[in-house]
Formats: C-alpha cells, sequence, structure tokens
C-alpha cells in the first residue's frame, strides 16, 4: 500500500511531468509465485515480506458482484498471509475471507503494515454492499481492519474497526453526489490501501471513496476525507456521468503529508488519474496527475515517488499491462517498465535498492513477487505539463524502507 532528512524551501510550488526514457538496465527476478490473487506487500520487523493474497473464494455462500447484474462472487476462506525470507515462501497465516466471481475478480485481505511494536494489521476489502454481507454472507470480517495475532500458519486475528458498515450508515460521498451514473449501486465498501502512523491507522476505502482514521486498538473511527466523483463523457451512452475517484493506496510524503493515489471509476479514461496531497485540513488537492489507474505509491530517500499504474491503457482496452512509473523529486518523470508487469497490484522498495511488486496480482494461482533491480532513473530536462499544486514552506523530508536478503529465481 512507505528515513533520510532532506530540506527543501518551497515557495509557490510546482511539479513538472516530464516523460523520459525507461531505464534500460532494470532487470528482474521472481522470487515468490503461485500466489492467490497478491495484494498489498510490506517488510516486516524481521526484515521478511510479507504478502497479502486475496484468494481465490469458494463456494460456501454468494452475493451479487455490484455492477454486473445476474453475476455472483462467492465467499470461501482463502484469503492468506505468505512470508517471504532467506528463499523461501511461507503461508503463514491462512484461512482469512475471500470473496471471488471467477479467477479474475477476487476480493479480500487488501493490504499489509506493522506498526512501531511490530504488530502487524491488514484491511479485508468487501467489493458490496454492507447489507449484503450481513444479510447474506454472515461474515463480518469483510471491510474491516483485523490485527493479526500470530504468524503460525494458522488462522488467528481480531476484528478492529468496521469500515463497511460506516459506509452502510452514513454512505459519506453521497452516490457520486448526484451525477447521473448507470453504473453506481449506491453504498459500496472496498477497504484497500493501509497506512500505520504511531498508534494510528489510515486507510482508504476504494468504493466508498473515503479516507479513514483509526487506533490501533479499533477506537476513534474517524471519517477525514472524501475524494468527490468528476464529470466525464461516458463512451457507451455520450451521456455526462460522475466517474468516481476509487483512491488504492495512501502514503507519507517528504512533507509529512499524506498523499493518495486513484484508480478512477469507469469508464476508466487513460491519463486520467491523479495523485492528491492531503494535508492537516485533510481537504484533498491534486498533487499531480496525467495518470493511468494508479493502484500504490512509494516514496524513495531522495524524495522521488514511484508510481505503479494497475494497467497503463484504459481498463476497458483489455491490455493487462500495467506501468511502474518513476516521479521525481525535480518533477520529471520516468516510465521504468511496463511490459514485464501484468496487472501488479502493490509496491515497496528495500534498503538494498530494490523495488519489488506484487504481479499478476488479480489472477488466483498466478500471483508473483517480482525484485526489480538496476532502476538507476536517468536525469530529464524536458516537462510535457507543469501542475500548480499551492504554496509550501520549507520541509523536513523523512523517507525509508527495509532490507530483504535472498535467492532468487532470475526472469529475462
Amino acid at each position: 500500500m512507505l528515513k533520510k532528512l532532506l530540506m527543501v524551501a518551497a515557495g509557490a510550488a510546482f511539479i513538472a511531468l516530464g516523460v523520459g526514457e525507461a531505464s534500460q538496465a532494470a532487470t528482474f527476478k521472481v522470487i515468490a509465485d503461485g500466489l492467490d490473487s497478491p495484494r498489498g506487500i510490506a517488510f516486516g520487523p524481521d526484515g521478511a515480506l510479507y504478502v497479502t493474497e486475496a484468494g481465490r473464494g469458494g463456494t460456501e455462500g454468494c452475493i451479487p458482484l455490484p455492477g454486473t447484474p445476474g453475476v455472483n462472487q462467492c465467499y470461501g476462506p482463502t484469503g492468506a498471509i505468505t512470508r517471504i525470507q532467506n528463499g523461501t515462501q511461507e503461508r503463514v497465516v491462512t484461512g482469512l475471507p475471500s470473496l471471488a466471481a471467477g479467477n479474475f475478480n477476487v476480493t479480500g485481505p487488501h493490504d499489509i503494515a506493522f506498526d512501531s511494536a511490530g504488530k502487524a494489521y491488514a484491511v479485508v476489502g468487501l467489493g458490496s454492499n454492507p447489507d449484503d454481507r450481513d444479510n447474506q454472507l454472515g461474515i463480518p470480517d469483510f471491510g474491516q481492519l483485523i490485527a493479526i495475532n500470530n504468524f503460525n500458519g494458522g488462522g488467528s486475528w481480531t476484528r478492529l474497526a468496521d469500515f463497511a458498515a460506516y459506509e452502510g450508515l452514513n454512505n459519506p460521498d453521497g452516490s457520486s453526489s448526484g451525477f447521473y451514473n448507470p453504473y453506481n449501486n449506491g453504498i459500496d465498501s472496498n477497504p484497500y490501501g493501509l497506512l500505520i502512523q504511531d498508534d494510528n491507522v489510515f486507510v482508504v476505502d476504494a468504493a466508498a471513496n473515503t479516507l479513514f482514521s483509526v487506533k490501533t486498538d479499533g477506537s476513534e473511527l474517524t471519517l477525514q476525507s472524501v475524494f468527490d466523483a468528476r464529470p466525464v463523457t461516458d463512451p457507451f451512452s455520450g451521456q455526462t456521468i460522475g466517474m468516481q475517484s476509487v483512491p488504492t493506496s495512501i502514503v507519507t510524503g517528504p512533507d509529512g503529508a499524506f498523499y493518495v493515489g486513484e484508480l478512477t471509476g469507469i469508464p476508466f479514461p487513460e491519463d486520467a488519474a491523479r495523485i492528491y496531497r492531503i494535508g492537516t485540513d485533510y481537504e484533498p488537492e491534486v498533487f499531480a496527475d496525467g495518470f493511468t489507474e494508479i493502484i500504490d505509491l512509494a516514496f524513495d530517500n531522495k524524495g522521488g515517488l514511484y508510481v505503479l499504474e494497475f494497467t497503463s491503457e484504459s481498463l476497458l482496452s483489455g491490455n493487462p499491462n500495467g506501468a511502474l512509473i518513476y516521479l521525481a523529486a525535480n518533477g520529471t518523470r520516468t516510465t521504468i517498465t511496463s511490459d514485464e508487469l501484468i496487472y501488479p497490484t502493490s509496491l515497496t522498495l528495500g534498503s538494498d535498492g530494490a523495488v519489488y511488486v506484487a504481479n499478476r496480482g488479480f489472477i488466483a494461482g498466478q500471483g508473483e513477487i517480482l525484485r526489480i533491480e538496476n532502476t538507476k532513473v536517468p536525469e530529464h530536462n524536458s516537462a510535457l505539463s507543469i501542475l500548480a499544486f499551492g504554496a509550501c514552506s520549507t520541509v523536513s523530508l523523512l523517507l525509508g524502507k527495509q532490507k530483504l536478503t535472498s535467492s532468487v529465481k532470475s526472469r529475462a
């Protein structure tokens, strides 16, 4: 779903989005495979890499798949958390809830993070109306923040905060704020991205278009931000509809603010996804735009931002290739790779200088974790567009990651 100290002076600040040549030296190694819909990845206090697997659903009860009349998604306890350490991958938590409509449409454990004491937390998605969860499935773990009690190969966790229930009671985004939207079914919750600071957990709900905070003990669940829909033209009807934001990722930026990446909803136009900066007032403001289907973000120790695109073209195009893009601190933008990435779902940075990516993340049984090396980004001078994002004062930059060491299987 993120610390060396730098100082920058910024008055009226701008981000220049330049597009340069991809790094020719980047190499890829598969360090884990055969995963069931891998989503969030994070390094634990033991230096191992932990992966949430959304699973493959099952046959133990079904509910409707939103926006797809006549199609159901069915439950099974097939979600998991896998640990990758010293060249070995092992499922250390099993039995987590999973919903699937076929191998592709899978919802389950979506992200994982560790607090300062080393305790693990995860968010479990839903992708449906909480009434369906409560009245038809009867599986309350969906749509929740959970604490992982131990990594012993079994299934032991504690429910802490119910984001789906909040959506059911309040519907903060107001069903696209009154926009005409033939694809919008109203109340829908799908917690997706997770960030922990001190004893506070921050979660973005991709279906509800919201940012929440909650204490690590599950208390003080608070709505902090709502990401509004934008008017776009529906390519099928020609009408103006409300395109939902679909926030998928949250990280802490160089200035201490939060940065949230959005996937965007139907009709999934290219170059329409934005990165929002959220300061102390919790009001989202556009920091950078011109991306497509953002699924994750990560800052490095130079103040640069890695942006992972789930697909680099519209989801309606059918092209499964995603992209890893680097937005440098000086504003230039470089595509590091795209051909190797098939529906990637998460990234994190290692202190070894490598980028780790969950790949084939929406394909049960085919998921893998890639270690991407030699991603040195060349310098650029040109820019295609400039986006003003407001006036900032001098700020401290705090960033960082951990290291994974393991034997790997090489990939061309």
